[in-house]
């Protein structure tokens, strides 16, 4: 989860701010690089003294766990983590190699490729103007007669781009420019500009097919995209809307006349101009995206079919937008490049859980607290693993799904966790810090983007989703655990 400090008050001096920040800075490398070297060295002696399957080989989990709840950067994390259990294995150098040649042929390792293939079709679609053609095009079908009207005409036009790029900051980034026009002459206070985008942008992400994250939770639950639909997402996004229509314009009686207008004549025109080909490339993206939807529904493809329909989505696009395919391509690779790291994190995942299965702890207590873990109810056991997600396990969304699944996917399919009640633990782990309680990237984004800076009504908005989808989740959960 990322916080966000508030601002200082009004006339309020810094200064105690500034000062403690480099304090608490310097306080925290301290405590990460002790943590670091502790968990090295612990592994290190751990080594010649442990034969596998051994409980030890828990030790990179929660040296990972504890490195990036303290705020290390994923990527750097993860490889400690790596070098910790391979300390512990003691594999030689040849071993090392094939495993990390191994790695790369992984599941895993595919949905860090799937992050970034979706990256490149999301350059592709900004650059065309088909996203923007998108937000255009719903605007216009559902009309500016009405708030509740263009409320609705929002929150769709975020939902269904976030569907299509399968990135919220980014999608919201191409809506912003078209959508802030639109509700400064209706009159919208900032803050419920605010709200619709992240009401919609958030429940888009959920939906979308093609998203790393949601990806993952279809490789873990083994569902198709259809029972993710009806189990996890379907029932998120419906209530996201309906609450959005709710929430909105009581967010819009409690800002108004309260100088968080926008004003309408700040907005440059020029930003409204899209590509002459930019209808006809819409049409064609939106054609080649329902029938790879629907071919990956009807003939259950796997998760690996991203990798054919990302780049076919991306070439079609482009070449319909007027480019060249070898411009078009470059695009792709453009945004893609983007993301390597992403790419890189999810290679060294697949790296570190190969290291995991080796050392086999997770066996050795399925062997040892086997008969006890058959009594455990399966819906407590999902309450738990979701509400650990949500506050415990740190990262990006789609490698917070990848974590819970390795190191508890066994364990709930031994008390009788079933595929659809596990969809709903990883969508609900991995997306609920999204709505609260604490402010996160995603919060700030959109608040940034909607022109907004009352942090306290973004952080009103997600708690006015967050109570609600627990409440469904707990009863959804409670049936498919039954």
């Amino acid at each position: 989860m990322t916080h966000v400090d508030a601002a200082p008050a009004e006339g309020q001096s810094d200064t105690k701010t500034s000062a403690a920040g480099p304090r608490q800075s310097v306080l925290r490398r301290r405590i990460l690089n002790g943590f670091t070297i502790g968990g090295l060295l612990l592994s290190a002696v751990l080594g010649p003294l442990t034969d596998v399957p051994t409980l030890w080989g828990l030790v990179p989990i929660v040296l990972y766990a504890l490195l990036a709840l303290l705020g290390m950067d994923i990527l750097v994390a993860t490889i400690v983590a790596v070098f910790s259990g391979l300390l512990i294995m003691m594999p030689s150098p040849a071993h090392v190699g094939e495993m990390l040649g191994t790695s790369l042929g992984e599941q895993i390792t595919i949905i860090g490729l799937i992050i970034m293939l979706g990256a490149g079709v999301g350059e592709v679609l900004r650059t065309t103007g088909i996203a923007a053609t998108i937000v255009r095009g719903v605007m216009r079908c559902v009309g500016e007669h009405s708030r509740t009207a263009t409320t609705f005409g929002v929150m769709m036009s975020c939902l269904i781009l976030v569907a299509s790029l399968g990135t919220l900051a980014g999608a919201l980034a191409i809506a912003a420019p078209l959508l802030l026009p639109i509700l400064a002459r209706i009159g919208f206070t900032r803050s419920a500009g605010a709200a619709m985008m992240f009401v919609g942008g958030a429940a888009g992400l959920a939906l979308a097919p093609f998203a790393g994250s949601n990806i993952a939770i279809m490789d873990a639950a083994q569902v198709g995209y259809f029972q993710y639909l009806v189990y996890g997402a379907g029932p998120l996004a419906v209530l996201s809307v309906i609450v959005g229509l709710l929430v909105v314009p009581w967010m819009q009686r409690r800002t108004e006349g309260t100088g968080d207008t926008y004003d309408p004549e700040s907005f440059d025109p020029a930003c409204q101009e899209t590509n002459r080909h930019s209808l006809r490339a819409t049409v064609a993206f939106v054609i080649t995206l329902l029938v790879c939807v629907v071919y990956a529904v009807v003939s259950e493809a796997g998760t690996t079919f991203p990798l054919l329909a990302l780049p076919l989505m991306g070439l079609v696009a482009g070449v319909a937008g007027g480019m060249s395919p070898t411009e078009t391509i470059t695009k792709m690779f453009g945004g893609a490049a983007q993301l390597v790291s992403v790419f890189l994190l999810f290679w060294l995942l697949a790296a570190l859980f190969a290291v995991i299965d080796a050392l086999a702890p997770f066996q050795v207590i399925l062997d040892t607290y086997g008969d006890n873990l058959g009594g455990l109810s399966p819906f407590l056991f999902a309450i738990v693993i979701a509400l650990l997600g949500w506050v415990g396990v740190p990262g990006a969304t789609a490698a917070q799904v990848v974590l819970l699944d390795k190191v508890f996917g066994t364990l709930a399919a031994s008390v009788g966790v079933g595929p659809g009640a596990w969809v709903v633990v990883l969508l609900f782990a991995s997306k609920a810090d999204t709505y609260g309680p604490f402010p996160n990237a995603n919060m700030v984004g959109a608040m940034g983007l909607a022109r907004s800076d009352r942090l306290n009504n973004m952080i009103l908005t997600g708690l006015a989703l967050l109570l609600p989808s627990c409440l469904m989740y707990t009863g959804i959960l409670l049936i498919e655990t039954a």
